[in-house]
């Protein structure tokens, strides 16, 4: 049979929570460590920043080391406002 994968946890008054035991020692979280939060779709995830990375740098993989996305941004910034000028 398939280990449970849920804990109960319970909420503070300062909205603080513990995180059991279990998880800590199995995601290797230490005391002091940070942490990422994030909502999705109605879940709150922690993540380890590395872990953020990790995601982010798969994402962004497929993106030539040609093409710079912050020259693009600025230009689609330049344009909206173009844009708005025109209005």
């Amino acid at each position: 049979m398939a280990e449970q994968r849920y804990n109960e946890i319970t909420v503070g008054p300062q909205g603080r929570f513990v995180i059991p035991a279990k998880i800590r020692k199995e995601m290797g979280i230490v005391a002091g460590e940070t942490l990422i939060a994030r909502l999705n779709a109605g879940q709150l995830v922690l993540e380890k920043p590395e872990t953020v990375l990790a995601r982010l740098k798969t994402i962004f993989s497929n993106v030539s080391s040609d093409i710079s996305l912050v020259d693009e941004l600025i230009a689609d910034r330049q344009d909206e406002a173009s844009q708005e000028a025109e209005a």
